[in-house]
């Protein structure tokens, strides 16, 4: 292994930041405390954003390329303020070496010309919100996006968006636990139902936190009359928010080569998988870079 590929972070420009304080409805930031609709106000800790600080950590962990990805459960993508979705990009575009991000989609109005403009730029795909595939309609809704992915060959990240506003007060772990798990899972099977790969043949998909866990529920899939079919080898999960045990049962599921190395910092960390170096080396390297670039590229040249 030549380096960890993490596909999924986040890291707040400062342009974005300077945006999300000049909003007065949600999702807004006032000093350093989060305003969204869905969930409690959340105090973010300014080092979590500092350029230097998280640039030092990833090159004292040896990373060699972080995925940034745009904060979806703000609901950025749907509120039509085109302004933050350019600070975002310009801002991410912006930060040096490794990171880069994926290019974040305004579902109002989606700019196929603008997106590929960015992944030419460098961005690393194309990242959707589970609140805008959580049906197989909703699948078929996007397949202009799907198209222009597959046509570029880069990858698609489906990432957790808007948690809906709670019927009385939850605990802050409430979103992360119950609605995230349920996008994903949910997503995972419309794409399925879909049957997106039919449609799609060469499109490469991530699902982060493992996909809410939803491989693991192949046997009430087979019991409840589904069929589960052959490991898709364009369809990966990340080890987001897990450890593990969760892991391995995704893996005895999916397969090792499914499954990529994504930590979601600065909300969660680098987790000990216990599959072993050689599997570790796996899911940390030779997946990432296969969901990234395909497995037409040749890892020992380096990082595209």
């Amino acid at each position: 292994m030549t380096g960890l590929i993490d596909v999924h972070q986040h890291l707040w420009p400062g342009a974005f930041i300077d945006r999300l304080r000049a909003r007065t409805e949600v999702p807004y930031l006032r000093g350093w405390t989060l305003h969204t609709e869905g969930e409690p106000p959340y105090d973010v800790d300014p080092a979590a954003h500092a350029v230097d600080k998280r640039l030092a950590r990833e090159l004292d962990d040896g990373t060699r390329l972080v995925g940034l990805s745009l904060s979806s459960p703000l609901g950025i993508e749907r509120l039509g303020d085109t302004e933050l979705l350019d600070a975002w990009h310009e801002g991410a575009a912006e930060l040096p070496e490794p990171f880069r991000a994926w290019a974040a989609v305004d579902l109002r109005e989606p700019d196929l010309d603008g997106l590929a403009g960015l992944i030419g730029r460098g961005f690393l795909g194309i990242q959707l919100p589970t609140d805008a595939v959580l049906t197989p309609a909703a699948w078929a809704a996007q397949g202009e996006l799907l198209a222009l992915a597959e046509r570029l060959d880069r990858p698609i990240l489906v990432h957790p968006g808007a948690a809906p506003k709670a019927d009385g007060e939850v605990p802050g772990w409430w979103a992360p636990v119950v609605d995230y798990t349920a996008q994903l899972q949910a997503a995972w099977w419309a794409w399925h139902a879909f049957q997106g790969r039919t449609q799609f043949p060469k499109v490469r998909i991530c699902f982060v936190a493992a996909a809410g866990l939803a491989p693991v529920h192949h046997e009430r899939l087979t019991a409840r009359g589904g069929r589960f079919g052959k490991i898709d080898h364009n369809l990966f999960v990340d080890t987001s928010g897990y450890g593990p045990q969760a892991i391995d049962a995704v893996a005895r599921v999916l397969g090792i080569d499914q499954v990529v190395h994504g930590t979601d910092r600065p909300y969660a960390d680098i987790t000990e998988l216990r599959q072993g170096e050689a599997a570790t080396a796996v899911i940390r390297y030779d997946n990432p870079h296969r969901l990234l670039f395909g497995t037409g590229a040749r890892p020992e040249r380096g990082v595209q």
